[in-house]
């Protein structure tokens, strides 16, 4: 009788150690998929700002002395200060912003994730305001009209606020504000990214814009960026059925 009641114990507990196994190996595969998608959505952020990064390296080795890789612009040769901090803080924002979006690095690098946060708030501060800066103090680009001109004003306001309201958030210990705050900022931060898209696509459906239809064209990046990141911050959570599903990896 003894041994039935031994044998029935570690049968017990031989099923109750496969279940864990079990559970430990789908939790791990769980893992391994946000992880890859994460690191898609980097992939993707990076490719997104690759032309404007691209152009800004081109102007800062024009107005180093080196060779006019684009169109020569006197606005900035007059006052080159606010491009240039525009510039090298956008490059910083828009590539380390994006390693935030993998969350298996920031798992691994817990303190690279809050050191990197705080290079991103300095830096997503400075790039707003040097776009308000130069929006205020250099001529309209020709070929462009007030309502771009608004835009900007706008669109650069936000951002600031936007990366502020994330900063004030995170010292609060509120997480769930400071995701959604410096997800907007870093939307509105990559519009250039999608500008270059939204201008391109219209040229190619209708042809060289007008001023209105090229300020459209662009005002319509930021719109779209906002939309795809509001619609990521408000996400429904998964469905009961994937809800219970997360519960048993647990």
């Amino acid at each position: 009788m003894k041994v039935n009641v031994n044998d029935d114990g570690r049968e017990h507990d031989e099923s109750r150690l496969n279940q864990s196994r079990k559970r430990a190996s789908r939790k791990a595969k769980a893992q391994a998929k946000s992880d890859s998608a994460g690191w898609l959505m980097s992939a993707a952020l990076l490719l997104l700002s690759a032309i404007p990064l691209l152009f800004g390296a081109f102007r800062l080795t024009e107005l180093a002395g080196g060779a006019e890789l684009l169109p020569a612009d006197a606005r900035f040769s007059a006052s080159p200060l606010p491009v240039v901090l525009h510039i090298l803080c956008a490059a910083v924002f828009t590539i380390l912003g994006a390693f935030q979006f993998a969350p298996g690095f920031r798992r691994r690098r817990p303190g690279w994730h809050r050191a990197a946060g705080r290079l991103l708030v300095l830096c997503g501060l400075l790039v707003g305001i040097s776009g308000l800066w130069m929006t205020l103090l250099y001529p309209s680009k020709e070929g462009t009209g007030e309502l771009l001109y608004a835009m900007r004003l706008l669109f650069g306001f936000a951002m600031v606020v936007s990366v502020y309201l994330g900063y004030a958030a995170i010292r609060r210990g509120d997480l769930i504000r400071h995701r959604a705050w410096m997800i907007r900022g870093y939307a509105i931060g990559l519009g250039a990214g999608t500008q270059v898209l939204t201008v391109a696509a219209g040229t190619l459906i209708s042809g060289p814009p007008s001023v209105l239809g090229g300020d459209l064209l662009n005002g319509a990046a930021w719109v779209i960026n906002l939309a795809v990141a509001e619609w990521a911050i408000r996400k429904p959570p998964a469905p009961p059925k994937q809800q219970q599903a997360h519960a048993n990896l647990r």
